[in-house]
């Protein structure tokens, strides 16, 4: 069988087009791969073979009548925390290990009108808490570049399908980082757009205020095409943008910003993004970074944003009392997994003890306590005032610059379990990732290196409805350096 393991969406839009090869041999394909690497790798919970060679069947025909769009009879996989009528979503939690909606999400019915295939759903951590991936229910996801390595949380299953060519691209959300942060680990291309730029409608929640759908690829311009297709206002969502800004103009608007040339772009370099904390070899190919993107030249400019040292201790004091109040529907009445044991009280406790894991205990316990009576004034107000002034930060930065450069994470994918006896380790994971989500700007991370033998992520950073620009600037930098992924990772062709 051809290999077609690597292609980017684009690249495999072009043999399509061009009747090289059919929507279900590129299915197939996919298939074989997934069936044969998935055990190693533990990216997929669910595996939907019947629906998605369906899929590429009817994305053959469409083609066939003379039909064309740039994500017709792609190869794709979902986030098993978005909702998909009639297949299995569990949001990384036994809780809801049997559950199937009714109803799709805005974005993943976008993306069936669009011709998509859907290969199946992605592990997470559970309820997308957590920076590495090992939260699930069902295991670990383990990371292509190193068998022995996290590949980045919560959509950490995305990532790593993207990146062992399991899947041409993915979807995840970005709660704290959980789309850029993986995509740093793996090698991979991760835009979190504007908060309200993608509906999320059918997103099972977890904190509602900083939720926020976004691509994960192999190249910036795959990450363009899939906005393209999943953004716009719904009004399923009255949390999503209205106003004409907010809205795609039309097919091609983001991947029309791809020029390459960043000439006279004002880029910002963050100081607080570049602490003590940060690994030696991270800290080599953000130095690297900056000069490429000055060579391509843009102007360099230091930017201070004070307020970014309280962003770890504001999200971890917001998005608990999110969850806190999200997870409260589950109490083994509903939907989902039930005790049925005696009196109503003693059935919830039950339920939840047994169908919770470990962390979203942690965070749902952290999240009753800061809104408690006594402590909301001292903890959750607070947090959200603290939360005013990291976007006030952002705001006076963009009002003298165009984008911001920074690193993605702090270090490269760390083992296995090195962290999980360590929560605080394990937060600080998000310590760059966190304050776009506070701010609700839009974010991409880009492959920037190698360190250790293991990706580095390049973050850059962009105003509210910004992602064009930030867009262009991403592609600029993935084509001077021609990193992004050519080369297969080492731990998972080992097994291949």
């Amino acid at each position: 069988m051809t290999d077609f393991s690597y292609l980017t969406a684009c690249e495999a839009e072009a043999l399509l087009a061009s009747r090289e090869v059919s929507s279900v041999e590129l299915t197939r394909a996919a298939l074989e791969r997934l069936h044969r690497l998935n055990g190693a790798l533990g990216a997929f919970l669910t595996v939907t073979e019947d629906l998605a060679l369906l899929q590429a069947r009817q994305a053959d025909s469409r083609s066939a009548r003379g039909e064309r769009g740039p994500l017709l009879g792609i190869p794709m996989a979902l986030k098993d925390i978005l909702s998909t009528r009639g297949v299995r979503t569990t949001c990384g939690s036994k809780i809801l290990q049997n559950y199937v909606p009714q109803y799709s999400g805005t974005a993943v019915e976008r993306l069936r009108r669009a011709g998509t295939v859907l290969l199946g759903k992605t592990n997470m951590d559970e309820f997308a808490m957590g920076s590495s991936n090992e939260n699930s229910a069902y295991g670990p996801v383990r990371n292509p570049w190193d068998l022995e390595r996290v590949p980045g949380g919560s959509s950490g299953g995305s990532a790593a399908a993207v990146a062992a060519g399991l899947a041409t691209f993915a979807l995840g959300t970005d709660t704290g980082g959980s789309v850029r942060q993986p995509a740093a680990l793996t090698g991979t291309v991760g835009l979190k757009p504007t908060y309200g730029r993608v509906s999320r409608y059918g997103v099972v929640a977890f904190g509602s205020s900083l939720d926020q759908i976004g691509p994960i690829t192999r190249s910036v311009e795959d990450a363009a095409v899939v906005l393209d297709t999943i953004a716009g206002w719904d009004p399923n969502d009255s949390t999503s943008i209205k106003d004409e800004a907010g809205t795609a103009a039309g097919p091609g608007t983001y991947r029309d910003a791809l020029t390459g040339d960043i000439k006279g772009m004002q880029i910002g370099v963050p100081r607080e993004y570049f602490s003590d904390g940060m690994a030696p070899g991270v800290a080599q190919v953000m130095r690297a970074a900056i000069d490429t993107v000055q060579r391509l030249g843009a102007d360099i400019e230091e930017i201070s944003l004070p307020h970014t040292e309280y962003g770890i201790s504001t999200y971890y004091v917001v998005a608990p009392a999110e969850a806190m109040a999200n997870l409260a529907r589950y109490d083994g009445v509903r939907f989902g997994f039930s005790v049925r044991d005696g009196e109503f009280w003693n059935m919830v406790d039950q339920t939840r003890g047994a169908g919770f894991g470990a962390e979203v205990k942690r965070r749902i316990l952290l999240g009753t306590y800061a809104l408690s009576a006594g402590y909301y004034d001292a903890y959750y107000l607070k947090a959200q005032k603290v939360r005013t002034l990291v976007r006030q930060d952002f705001e006076r930065a963009f009002d003298r610059v165009d984008v911001l450069i920074a690193p993605t994470s702090p270090t490269v994918a760390f083992k296995i379990g090195e962290r999980v006896s360590d929560p605080l380790a394990m937060y600080l994971s998000d310590v760059y990732t966190v304050p776009a989500n506070i701010a609700g700007i839009c974010s991409i991370s880009i492959p920037g290196g190698i360190s250790e033998g293991l990706p580095v992520g390049v973050q850059i950073l962009g105003r509210p409805l910004g992602e064009a620009t930030i867009l262009r600037a991403a592609d600029a930098f993935e084509r001077a350096t021609d990193f992004a992924l050519r080369q297969a990772p080492v731990g998972i062709e080992s097994v291949a």
